[in-house]
C-alpha cells in the first residue's frame, strides 16, 4: 500500500530537515553518516513519504500525508538529512546542507509556509545552535508575514533564537516517542490555520535543570505529568502545549527544560500556562537524579534468571552506551561480565561492529573462531574483547520496525547482520550503529526475544514500548556501566552549560519571570 502525493495548485509549502541529536563526546559524523541512514533530496522526500514503509521519520511523512488529505497543495521537497543520534555534525557538511537548504528556499520563491521536520538538539563541531541558524536562514529569505513551523523531538535543546525565528514549535509528548507521525500531521493542521491568517504567540520558559535521560520518561514521574497537565490546557485558545526534557550530552548554553505556550493570540494566556508548568516541575526538581542499577547486580539478576526458570525474566538497559543519544553501541562491560558469569538463556544486542560483522559473513554459519570485538575502535570506552563464538545466523540487516514502538512499520537497514553465540551469550552484532529499540532487532534474525531469560538492549529507554509485551517496568534494569551517554552526569566535562544548573549544581535557584 502507498500513499499519493501529487501536485496540485495550492499553497506553496518547503519540505527541509536537519534531524540529529548531538552527543558532544561522540566522534562527528559526516555526508557518508547521513547517506547510511536518510539523506534525500527533491522529489525523492515526496517517493519515500508515498511508501507503506518509509525511511524518514514520522514527522515529516505525518505532515505531509496530512497536508495531502487537508486539501490542495503545492509540495517543495528540498532536503531531508535524518541520522537520528550521533556525534556532532561536521562544520563543513552542515554548511553544504545550510547551502543546499538556502538555494533550495531562493529558488522556490514565493514561498506560502516552510515546514521544519527537525530534531532540535544538533551542534556543529563549531556552533552550538545549527537549528536556530537554519530558521534564522528561512526566516531572511520568506519574510516576516510567511509560516514557519518546526517539529522537535522533547529532547531538543531550544534556543532564543529558534523561537523567535520560527511561528511554532511542536514537540513529540511521548517518550518512547510513538507520537512522531501524529505531531506531523498536528503542524500540517497548524499550518492550515496560518495560511489561513491566524497570528500566533508563544510563551518560552527554559528552568536550570538538565534532567538526566532516564528520568525524561513520560510514563511516570513530573516530567510526564507536566506534559499531562499540559494537554488539559488545549482547548479554542490554546494550540499547542510542547513540554522539552533536553538533551544532556548536547552540552549548549540552551540546556534546561523547556516549556512552550503557542496560543490563537492571546499572549497572557500563554505566559500564564507556561509559567504554571514550570513552576509545577520546579517545585519536583529533586526528582531528576538517576536511581540505575550496579553492573554486577544487573548481571546477578540475569545469572538468577537463567538457572531458575520460575522468576520472570528481566532486560537490562545498557543505557551507558545508547545509539539513540551518540553512544558507540559497542561497550563489551555487560558482554564480558554475562559470559564470565555464565548467564543461561541471555541475548545481547545489538553491537555495532561492522568488522567482527564481516569476518563472520566471510567464514560463514556454523563456523567456529575467536571472535575480536572492536578491534576497528578507538573511543576510550569501546573496550576489545576477544572470546570464541560460533555463528549461527547471517543476514543483510533488513527488516520492518516492529509495531508497538518507535520504529514502528519503518523501514530499518543495519547493514550486514551476524547472530554469534559467545559462551552461553547470544549476541547481535550489526554493522550500522542503531539504538536496539524493538523485538525485531533479534526476532528478525532467528533470536527469539519470548524464549530468553534475559536480554540486554543498547538502548536508554526507547526500547520500552516495543518491549513492553515481554518486559513490564519492575522487570526493567537500567545499568550503571562506563560509556558516552551516561545518566551520572559527574563523570563529563561539562563545558557549554549556563551554570547554575541542577543536579550538577545542587542549590540551583529559579526565579519564574515577571511578564
Amino acid at each position: 500500500m502507498t500513499t499519493t502525493i501529487e501536485k496540485v495548485p495550492g499553497k506553496r509549502i518547503a519540505l527541509l530537515a536537519l534531524h540529529l541529536e548531538s552527543n558532544r563526546f561522540a566522534p562527528p559524523v559526516s555526508r557518508r553518516d547521513f547517506a547510511e541512514k536518510v539523506l534525500l533530496s527533491g522529489e525523492d522526500i515526496l517517493t519515500d513519504a508515498a511508501k507503506t514503509h518509509s525511511r524518514m521519520g514520522g514527522t515529516m511523512t505525518g505532515f505531509i500525508h496530512a497536508m495531502t488529505g487537508g486539501g490542495p497543495w503545492t509540495p517543495v521537497p528540498i532536503v531531508v538529512a535524518d541520522i537520528g543520534a550521533a556525534g556532532p555534525i561536521a562544520h563543513d557538511f552542515y554548511l553544504e546542507l545550510y547551502d543546499e537548504m538556502r538555494r533550495g528556499l531562493e529558488a522556490a520563491m514565493p514561498l506560502d509556509g516552510i515546514y521544519f521536520g527537525q530534531h532540535g538538539a544538533a551542534v556543529t563541531t563549531e556552533i552550538p545552535d545549527p537549528d536556530g541558524a537554519m530558521f534564522a536562514m528561512a526566516r531572511e529569505i520568506v519574510g516576516p508575514d510567511v509560516p514557519i513551523i518546526s517539529t522537535l523531538d522533547l529532547h531538543g535543546n531550544v534556543s532564543d533564537q529558534m523561537v523567535a525565528a520560527t511561528d511554532m514549535l511542536i514537540a513529540y509528548r511521548t517518550n518512547p516517542h510513538v507520537d512522531q507521525y501524529e505531531r506531523g500531521q498536528e503542524a500540517a493542521s497548524a499550518m492550515r490555520e496560518l495560511l489561513a491568517g491566524l497570528k500566533p504567540e508563544t510563551a518560552f520558559i527554559r528552568l536550570p535543570l538538565v534532567a538526566p535521560q532516564v528520568r525524561q520518561l513520560t510514563a511516570v514521574g513530573p516530567y510526564g505529568a507536566a506534559i499531562d497537565k499540559g494537554q488539559t490546557f488545549i482547548d479554542e485558545t490554546v494550540m499547542n502545549v510542547s513540554i522539552l526534557g533536553g538533551f544532556t550530552y548536547g552540552d549548549t548554553p540552551y540546556n534546561g527544560m523547556s516549556f512552550l505556550v503557542t496560543t490563537r493570540g492571546d499572549r497572557t494566556r500563554a505566559q500564564s500556562v507556561c509559567r504554571e508548568l514550570a513552576e509545577d516541575v520546579w517545585k519536583q526538581h529533586e526528582y531528576f537524579v538517576p536511581d540505575l542499577t550496579p553492573l554486577d547486580e544487573c548481571v546477578a539478576r540475569a545469572v538468577a534468571c537463567g538457572n531458575d526458570l520460575s522468576l520472570p525474566p528481566v532486560i537490562i538497559a545498557d543505557v551507558a552506551d545508547n545509539p539513540g543519544g551518540g553512544g558507540r553501541g559497542n561497550t563489551t562491560y555487560l558482554l564480558k561480565a554475562l559470559v564470565a558469569a555464565g548467564a543461561k538463556g541471555a541475548i545481547l544486542g545489538v553491537m555495532n561492529d561492522a568488522a567482527l560483522a564481516k569476518e563472520a559473513h566471510d567464514k560463514g554459519v556454523g563456523a567456529t573462531f575467536d571472535a575480536l570485538f572492536n578491534r576497528a575502535e578507538s573511543d576510550k570506552y569501546s573496550n576489545n574483547y576477544s572470546h570464541e563464538a560460533t555463528v549461527l545466523n547471517l543476514s543483510d540487516g533488513r527488516f520492518i520496525g516492529a509495531d508497538p514502538g518507535t520504529f514502528a512499520n519503518l523501514q530499518l537497514d543495519l547493514g550486514p547482520t551476524a547472530v554469534l553465540q559467545v559462551g552461553t551469550v547470544t549476541v547481535v552484532v550489526v554493522s550500522i550503529r542503531e539504538q536496539c529499540i524493538d523485538p525485531n532487532f533479534f526476532d528478525s534474525f532467528g533470536v527469539s526475544v519470548a524464549q530468553a531469560r534475559s536480554v540486554t538492549v543498547k538502548s536508554r529507554g526507547h526500547f520500552r514500548a516495543g518491549f513492553l509485551p515481554y518486559f513490564p517496568p519492575e522487570r526493567v534494569l537500567e545499568c550503571d556501566a562506563p560509556g558516552l551517554t551516561s545518566p551520572n552526569l559527574v563523570n563529563f566535562d561539562w563545558t557549554g552549560f549556563t551554570r547554575p544548573v541542577f543536579p550538577l549544581d545542587p542549590d540551583t535557584k529559579w526565579t519564574p519571570p515577571d511578564w
